[in-house]
């Protein structure tokens, strides 16, 4: 359990990418006094941890309504990871999900789709979905990400001044370097079960 827990942590640390958000939510908020910097800060990270665990709790309910197989949103997850992955390597001016929009934000961009995007939900859904007997340790790997995620966030300016770009780049390139594999491997699990039902 100890194991899967950390693993399910680790997993969930690379896709929501908190060191590469840093510097995006930093330029989000610039024109935010900080006493409300950090309240909007806590107000998204509490609004992202709401989706992704009503999309750990519900994921399996979703893709039946939605006639979706396990397969398919391994696939689908494993590209959209990927993609992501592939930005967080070569690094893009306007940041992994596009332009940086300057007023405070409210849910959109900042808790969806910044914190919790397409790939933290299908990897949510996706984790949920194959171990529904251990949804009790992936809900604690998700409240210890986002924990850490609000921290990191939290410590933004400061951690961005004291490292400086270049550290920042270099460290959620090295993310998007491991996140590139884990995409590749749920892009493959999803393969190997889809040719299994054939």
């Amino acid at each position: 359990m100890p194991s899967e827990l950390l693993s399910a942590f680790i997993l969930l640390a690379l896709v929501i990418d908190p060191f590469g958000n840093v510097p995006v939510v930093n330029a989000m908020l610039a024109r935010v006094a900080a006493r409300r910097r950090r309240l909007v800060i806590v107000r998204e990270c509490l609004i992202a941890t709401i989706t992704l665990g009503f999309f750990m709790v519900f994921g399996r309910k979703v893709l039946e309504v939605m006639h979706l197989s396990q397969s398919a949103l391994s696939i689908a997850g494993g590209v959209i990871l990927f993609m992501i992955a592939i930005r967080m390597v070569f690094g893009y001016p306007e940041g992994i999900f596009g332009p940086v929009v300057h007023a405070e934000p409210f849910i959109v961009p900042l808790a969806i789709p910044l914190i919790a995007g397409p790939s933290a939900v299908a990897t949510v859904m996706l984790m949920a979905s194959r171990s529904p007997e251990n949804i009790g340790m992936l809900a604690v790997a998700l409240l210890a990400t986002m924990v850490m995620t609000t921290l990191l966030l939290l410590a933004g300016a400061r951690l961005q001044r004291r490292l400086g770009d270049h550290a920042m780049q270099a460290i959620e390139r090295l993310m998007g370097l491991i996140l590139t594999a884990i995409a590749v491997e749920m892009t493959l699990g999803g393969i190997r079960d889809f040719v299994g039902t054939l």
